[in-house]
């Protein structure tokens, strides 16, 4: 090969090896090993690299190795199943799946339709907008999803920020037309974005929100989703459109002459029992449908009430008048030229990131419970398709909702029939049961959504994060602050920030440490892990757990020089045998780039500056092959490459003995 061949060669069928006189060094007894060469990896064409980069990035589930040596009737079978997942499991459907799938979505309906009346009035939108929201999608997701308990539907977190993102530019009160527009188009635009991230399979974008991220940011979400029910809750006209939290306490003790005793009386008391049935369901899981018919139970109930007591109870406000009647078509009113397309595309990221992560990450747990696999592509494309069908058909944006979907698998659910059977309830519901809603109290749909946003507030989980990972924490911490007091879209905004900075510190100061070998062994560890790990006389031993990059280039050169200056210190002031090697073991260096290679190079001469040799030990594949075609191996010479730490001690220690 020509590049220092006596340490170096192209990989072979035979394995690659030359067997060394191994002699110990002076105080820690070596076994005998053989010296193994260092291997380039096959050897590959540009094209080929770059395919195999992009199948990585790209395709690391290999979706398509069933259509591998297939006939095309069997290609068209597996295409039709890969895009629509119904035609894996409706040629098995059985009765008994059909008995266990009817009552769960009779379950989670009874629970979807309190919550999509509650959920369209925290978006500020009609409330009849929930209904149709939990009519189209799920039949959409039926057909196209992989998930088998996810229960689809509005959510608090994206209504809330769909919400509160849309009034800071347009009046829900003053221009509702106006408004509505903008939260079909915004839907449109979520539902673009998801299935884009799917048919692309980008979904690695939505990773950039972390569990840290979301644990602080629901929470915060939470706490102020809370104080604006206070609204219902206490039967205050005039309130603040602001989400802050200053604002809306301020705004709640400006108004206290419009405080409702009966409203407070009611709100509270259902708000008592709420908690108590979800308690109890928490406690007991078998117990599920306490907590899963209380909220519609309660509907059935305050109306009642009011019905009854209509005189005494005057001052309790209800939702009026909602129409009958399936999802008009609202393709119309999507909103694609004007001054407000601008907010309407920023909501629909927004809220369609927030939803996608929801989603996924209900899906794959209970998933994870029963065993099978949710392709997150798959339903990134799923969602994404029944939000935009959802746009023209009068739903804002939906996706699966941890709650409904608790229900659904605690009912047991076997398939997303469940969801039609829960569409087909609200169906029902659209069609003949509209009136009976003239009279449902507001303050319960407040009741409910509280009940429904507390259990997001997860303390165990930030406790957690405290005890496990401090920078985690503060983007946790962030989070939740900022959204109580800047905004929710930005308080999100600062926690993605505080998450890509930690990638960025790991990236620019990478972990390196000096190590030591364990007695009688080949192993080296970390000196400061490892008590019984022992320094080698004359090597100074270095492991970079990182790759080499140009942002980390000129840390880890600085940061290798002053461990040398400090093992020299330490051997002086020791008055031990004089170094002669430094050793970077190169195990965990992933990749490297040009900066790398340059500072490999600097490296070797001031190190060569101090009377020192730098010898690198198991580079990896793709390490290796930048190093040989960058033609710096030339200059380490026989001694300056090893396969592993061992073999570079044994072999250079030998060649000390007369």
């Amino acid at each position: 090969m020509g590049i220092n061949s006596n340490r170096v060669e192209h990989c072979s069928d035979h394995a690659c090896h030359e067997t060394t006189l191994t002699i110990s060094s002076t105080d820690i007894a070596m076994p005998a090993l053989q010296v193994h060469k260092v291997c380039l990896p096959p050897q590959k064409t540009t094209l080929q690299k770059l395919r195999h980069r992009l199948s990585e990035i790209f395709f690391p589930d290999d979706p398509l190795h069933k259509f591998k040596n297939q006939t095309w009737f069997n290609k068209l079978v597996f295409g039709l199943q890969f895009f629509f997942p119904i035609f894996q499991w409706a040629p098995n459907y059985s009765f008994r799946f059909l008995r266990s799938d009817f009552i769960s979505g009779l379950t989670i309906a009874s629970l979807a339709i309190p919550q999509g009346i509650s959920y369209a009035k925290l978006a500020n939108l009609p409330p009849i907008v929930g209904l149709y929201s939990s009519f189209v999608p799920p039949l959409i997701y039926s057909l196209l999803g992989s998930s088998r308990h996810l229960a689809v539907g509005p959510v608090s977190i994206a209504s809330l920020v769909m919400g509160t993102m849309l009034s800071e530019a347009v009046s829900y009160t003053d221009e509702p037309i106006l408004y509505l527009q903008l939260a079909f188009t915004a839907t449109f635009f979520a539902g673009l974005f998801q299935a884009s991230l799917g048919l692309l399979r980008l979904g690695f974008i939505i990773d950039f929100l972390s569990k840290a991220t979301l644990v602080g940011f629901m929470a915060g979400a939470s706490v102020i989703v809370s104080l604006q029910q206070l609204k219902g809750l206490l039967g205050i006209v005039h309130f603040t459109s602001k989400m802050q939290i200053v604002p809306v306490l301020t705004s709640v003790f400006q108004n206290k002459h419009e405080w409702s005793w009966q409203t407070i009386v009611m709100g509270v008391s259902f708000l008592i029992l709420l908690l108590i049935t979800r308690n109890i369901s928490m406690r007991k899981p078998k117990l599920f449908w306490i907590s899963a018919a209380c909220p519609l139970a309660s509907v059935i109930l305050s109306t009642i009430l009011v019905v009854l007591f209509k005189s005494k109870l005057g001052g309790i406000h209800t939702i009026g008048h909602l129409p009958k009647g399936l999802n008009p078509p609202s393709s119309n009113l999507l909103y694609f030229h004007g001054p407000f397309v601008a907010i309407a595309i920023k909501t629909g990221i927004v809220t369609g990131i927030l939803s996608l992560t929801e989603g996924i990450a209900v899906g794959r747990t209970f998933a994870s419970l029963k065993n099978y696999q949710v392709d997150g592509n798959k339903e990134m494309t799923a969602i994404g398709f029944m939000n935009m069908a959802g746009s023209c058909s009068s739903c804002y944006v939906t996706t699966g909702s941890f709650s409904r979907s608790a229900v659904n698998y605690n009912a047991g659910a076997q398939t997303v029939v469940s969801n039609i059977i829960m569409a087909a309830a609200v169906l029902v519901t659209l069609l003949f049961l509209m009136p009976l809603f003239y009279y449902t109290p507001s303050v319960i749909l407040a009741a409910i959504i509280i009940t429904a946003v507390i259990g997001l507030i997860d303390y165990q989980a930030a406790y957690k994060l405290w005890k496990v990972d401090k920078i985690d924490f503060l983007a946790c911490i962030c989070s939740f602050l900022g959204v109580l007091f800047i905004s929710v879209s930005i308080g999100l905004a600062i926690a993605v920030g505080v998450s890509v900075f930690k990638i960025l510190l790991h990236v620019t100061r990478p972990n390196t440490v000096v190590l030591g070998n364990i007695p009688g062994t080949q192993i080296y560890q970390n000196l400061s892990r490892y008590r019984e790990a022992l320094r080698v006389p004359s090597f100074l031993i270095l492991a970079v757990e990182a790759p080499f990059y140009f942002a980390n280039a000129t840390y880890l050169q600085e940061r290798i020089l002053r461990f040398v200056r400090e093992e020299e210190e330490r051997i002086q002031a020791n008055n031990e045998t004089t170094m002669k090697y430094v050793i970077l073991d190169m195990t965990a260096v992933t990749a490297i780039d040009t900066s790398g290679i340059d500072t490999i190079c600097e490296l070797r001469k001031a190190l060569q500056n101090r009377s020192l040799k730098l010898v690198l030990s198991n580079p990896v594949g793709s390490v290796m092959e930048k190093l040989h075609q960058s033609n710096i191996l030339e200059a380490f010479g026989l001694e300056g490459l090893y396969l592993t730490v061992g073999e570079a001690v044994a072999d250079i220690s030998s060649s000390w003995k007369p």
